[in-house]
């Protein structure tokens, strides 16, 4: 693939100056581009690694001066992660799926697929599914019975999607996810020292035997257009309903979603995020990496949950959350100050004390 500075110029709605027929075939950090290659420095400070790099061409912030840094041509970014964007999808390649049905896919033969669709080595495809027009499914991609797909799916390569799922369009799951597996889901015959806990919050009672017995998943999961599932992440299916992800989410790498869980729309769940059965989670909400989400809870539209975050109890729509357990995060920052304090604090009091002490000798 090479592209003219006009081509991805006008794909990405950006200004470009210069000769605008030098081609490119890849991009690359400054220093280490070569002159066949798009150099990116969307800021000022990026800008001293043109010279020691060879490209002739630059994605370069606004209003910078490209003949100075001895450049034939330049594209300005005024946002330039927007930019990376539009770079990005129009320089990757994707996986390498052939067209159609490789001869060691199994296809039930009740499976309807999509017209344009492209089914990898030794992917499996279950009865009754339907994959959407121009799906691509990678080498060992298993697509159980039941399974609705929509248009233009990317499923890499050993991504499982269990029976009965039901996903909208534009999908896209990275290797090793999984959506559908049974819920977390059991019940001792008597009452157990985790409900005990709940209802005394600390006192787990005597010690007794427990015995767990499994509560089968009858529902499914439910996934809307344009959702992405990063790497070995997972979606657990409802007890009864379906667990459901909302239109426009994108999920990172090693992310669980427990049974029974609703998460809105264009919602963004970083890496090691866990949300516990049964909690709802609004739309727009941000849960940065490793939050925790308590179950039965909801959280409003709009959240936003800094890194570490443990949500135990409801959260309010437009809140900033930070801390464990969760406070506002103007609160947890002061908190943390106060905390830092301390040390000196003791030793204020300590000699307070020794002060007092010395006047009551006195007395």
């Amino acid at each position: 693939m090479s592209f003219t500075i006009q081509e991805i110029a006008t794909a990405l709605g950006a200004p470009a100056e210069g000769d605008l027929d030098v081609r490119v075939t890849g991009a690359a950090e400054p220093a280490t581009a070569r002159a066949q290659d798009l150099a990116l420095a969307m800021d000022p400070k990026y800008a001293g690694g043109l010279a020691e790099g060879g490209a002739q061409a630059a994605l370069l912030w606004a209003g910078a001066d490209w003949r100075a840094m001895g450049l034939k041509a330049a594209i300005f970014a005024p946002r330039p992660r927007l930019a990376m964007a539009g770079l990005t999808r129009m320089m990757d390649p994707g996986p390498e799926i052939a067209p159609g049905i490789h001869p060691t896919a199994v296809v039930d033969p009740t499976a309807m697929i999509g017209a344009g669709a492209a089914i990898g080595p030794y992917a499996v495809i279950g009865a009754r599914a339907q994959i959407g027009a121009n799906a691509r499914i990678a080498a060992h991609a298993v697509v159980a019975e039941d399974v609705r797909i929509g248009d233009d799916a990317l499923l890499m390569y050993g991504v499982r999607i269990c029976a009965r799922v039901k996903i909208g369009d534009r999908f896209i799951a990275q290797p090793g996810a999984t959506v559908g597996g049974d819920g977390f889901s059991f019940v001792t015959p008597e009452k157990s020292a985790v409900e005990a806990v709940r209802e005394t919050l600390g006192d787990a009672g005597a010690s007794r035997q427990q015995h767990y017995t499994r509560i089968h998943s009858l529902g499914s999961v439910t996934i809307g257009d344009d959702v992405e599932l990063g790497a070995n992440s997972t979606i657990d299916r409802g007890t009864i309903r379906d667990t459901q992800v909302g239109s426009g989410t994108k999920i990172d790498n090693l992310v669980q979603i427990g049974h029974n869980c609703q998460i809105g729309e264009d919602c963004l769940l970083c890496g090691l995020v866990g949300v516990a059965g049964s909690a709802r989670i609004g739309n727009r909400v941000v849960l940065a990496g490793q939050v925790g989400v308590n179950d039965n809870i909801f959280v409003g539209d709009d959240v936003i949950a800094g890194g570490a975050t443990k949500i135990f109890s409801n959260a309010p729509a437009g809140r900033v959350l930070l801390g464990y357990p969760a406070m506002r995060m103007e609160t947890h920052i002061e908190a943390y100050k106060g905390l830092r304090r301390l040390p000196r604090l003791f030793a204020q009091v300590a000699e307070l004390q020794k002060a007092v002490s010395k006047l009551a000798q006195r007395d």
